[in-house]
């Protein structure tokens, strides 16, 4: 399961680490390129002298950004012929109703909730590494 990249966007520290930790000890041994806001995020999507290393095989986003909030970084991907198809997971601690339905308006492939304990938490990032980096065929990158 390691071969394909993970691009985790989160601004709280102990969120990111938290999620890097929960993929360690479930084996998910993917690399995991780390955004800390929302405008970083974008710059690694699409600026020019990173995009020979290709997309992500999943883009795990938070909603509550500082400089570009998740949904506008969804919006975003979303809109761009060659991110249009990345999977993208909202993983996020906001309970809003209005959250939920934006995302899945804007093309979110998942929204899951963090939960508080590190067990449940570690048992939800086993769950998404399993299905969307080994089960999950994605469709082929578009072309050039």
């Amino acid at each position: 399961m390691n071969d394909k990249q993970i691009m985790l966007i989160e601004d709280n520290p102990d969120d990111r680490d938290l999620t890097i930790r929960a993929f360690r000890k479930n084996n998910v041994l993917n690399p995991v390129t780390v955004a800390s806001n929302g405008a970083e995020a974008l710059t690694m999507l699409f600026g020019d002298e990173n995009r020979d290393q290709g997309n992500p095989a999943l883009i795990l986003l938070d909603l509550k950004m500082p400089k570009v909030d998740g949904l506008e970084v969804l919006r975003r991907i979303r809109a761009d012929q060659r991110t249009r198809v990345v999977p993208v997971l909202v993983l996020t601690s906001s309970k809003e109703e209005e959250d939920l339905r934006a995302a899945y308006d804007l093309g979110a492939n998942g929204y899951v909730r963090k939960p508080v304990s590190f067990s449940e938490f570690s048992e939800a990032v086993h769950t998404v590494g399993l299905f969307w980096l080994l089960l999950n065929q994605p469709p082929p990158d578009p072309p050039p």
